[in-house]
């Protein structure tokens, strides 16, 4: 693969037409002055076109030259691509694909992902489309009408709801963009104001992090966006006296500490610890850096940091993930596909089939933040929890399946598997995994 990853660098600097555009745009400007030359004095034609014909001659060379190295990169490419991806020797695909009668789940996992990526006008035209081929349902499984109903539900009028998260992503990439490019923290701030008891109800940190940073930059000697109106600091009127005086090295803490005062109250009860610990920063200006306080006011990250968190946020209260659903399953799907495939080989070698389909047939490693949905299995039977069969922990504080909790304790006292302690299945509590 990193063969491939190499031709495909290759590719994008050899492979691009800027250079081939920019030498034709040079032709064209040389044919363009000579036009007008004779156009000015059309005795002078004769002289002009033999100048002409070297320049010219040697720009069409130049733009040959160009597009061989084009064709160079891309047939160097197409050669690598073929031989990672043969053909003759692909894996045969399973004869069931488990997504055919999903096409509803697809279109809008689609839609949702081109809206949520900023691309409006592919997401409109997709949605359109999809409108005018819409899937068939052979079958009444409920599972299959509701994903017809929800694709209705969303997209089926083509613009309502559409246009409405158009306007929804296209504030958060507004936001996100005065974040991270312009450094201004006012957009995000605003928004997390105006949705304060929301975010409050679920627990969220966004606007604390927001002011917090807000404090940090003020402190610094920046603005990051207008600072609040009710700061208690005198100001020059006179433009001319305040280009002569010098910046005051306490302007940022002053402002700062101005800030806080407006600011923080609303947050002293939940975040009094954090409070304190800028507070008592700021009696290190001087020497800042040497100060346990430092990583408050230094670190790297803290932009990406709050417009992470301001993503997370923004699709939460929209009833969406941070991530795209359809990135997460293409990169599982990526991660699983050399095991699948060497799982494929073997089955074709062995000619052996998986008896199931609601399984996978391997184990995929998965990174952490992919794993969903906790489950527990059992280190008694080895089974895992289902709704009828739930996870059910002793006062000892181990935990086994119900089935097993039965079978171990036949309805009276019994003897913990894993530990001396002794109780009766009454006494066991039935474990929730969140």
């Amino acid at each position: 693969m990193d063969e491939l990853l190499a031709e495909q660098r290759r590719l994008e600097k050899d492979g691009s037409f800027k250079t081939a555009i920019k030498d034709v745009d040079k032709t064209l400007e040389l044919l363009q002055a000579a036009r007008d030359a004779i156009a000015a004095d059309p005795s002078s034609a004769a002289i002009t076109l033999a100048k002409l014909q070297t320049p010219v001659q040697q720009a069409f060379e130049g733009i040959n030259n160009d597009l061989k190295k084009i064709n160079k990169a891309q047939k160097s490419y197409d050669k690598a691509f073929s031989k990672k991806f043969d053909q003759k020797k692909a894996v045969p695909m399973p004869p069931n694909d488990p997504l055919a009668p999903h096409t509803s789940l697809i279109n809008r996992a689609i839609a949702m992902h081109l809206l949520r990526e900023g691309q409006f006008g592919v997401a409109s035209t997709f949605i359109e489309e999809a409108n005018a081929h819409p899937p068939s349902i052979s079958s009444t499984r409920s599972f299959d009408l509701h994903q017809q109903q929800a694709w209705e539900q969303d997209f089926a009028d083509g613009t309502l709801k559409s246009e409405v998260l158009q306007r929804q992503f296209s504030d958060m990439y507004y936001i996100l963009h005065e974040l991270r490019t312009n450094e201004n923290l006012q957009p995000a701030i605003e928004w997390a104001r105006k949705n304060a008891a929301t975010l409050e109800s679920r627990g969220s940190n966004l606007e604390f992090e927001l002011c917090r940073l807000q404090f940090v930059v003020l402190f610094s000697g920046g603005t990051s966006g207008p600072p609040d109106a009710d700061m208690d600091m005198d100001t020059d009127d006179d433009p001319s006296a305040t280009q002569k005086t010098p910046p005051n090295p306490l302007d940022g803490p002053l402002r700062a500490w101005a800030y806080a005062r407006s600011s923080f109250p609303a947050f002293q009860i939940r975040y009094q610890k954090e409070i304190q610990q800028l507070a008592c920063g700021m009696s290190f200006y001087p020497n800042l850096t040497d100060s346990p306080y430092v990583s408050l006011f230094a670190n790297g990250s803290a932009w990406e940091d709050v417009a992470t968190s301001f993503t997370r946020e923004f699709c939460s209260l929209l009833g969406l993930s941070a991530d795209s659903p359809l990135y997460v399953a293409a990169t599982a799907g990526a991660i699983a596909l050399p095991k699948m495939k060497k799982y494929y080989e073997m089955k074709a070698k062995h000619k052996t089939e998986w008896s199931t389909v609601v399984e996978m047939p391997v184990e995929v490693p998965l990174p952490p933040s992919y794993y969903f949905h906790p489950i527990f299995v059992c280190p008694v039977s080895r089974e895992q929890a289902t709704d009828a069969n739930p996870p059910m922990m002793m006062p000892c504080g181990h935990v086994i399946l119900q089935e097993s909790l039965a079978n171990t304790s036949k309805g009276a006292r019994f003897k913990c598997p894993y530990c001396p302690s002794e109780s009766h299945p009454r006494d066991a509590r039935k474990v929730f995994l969140a």
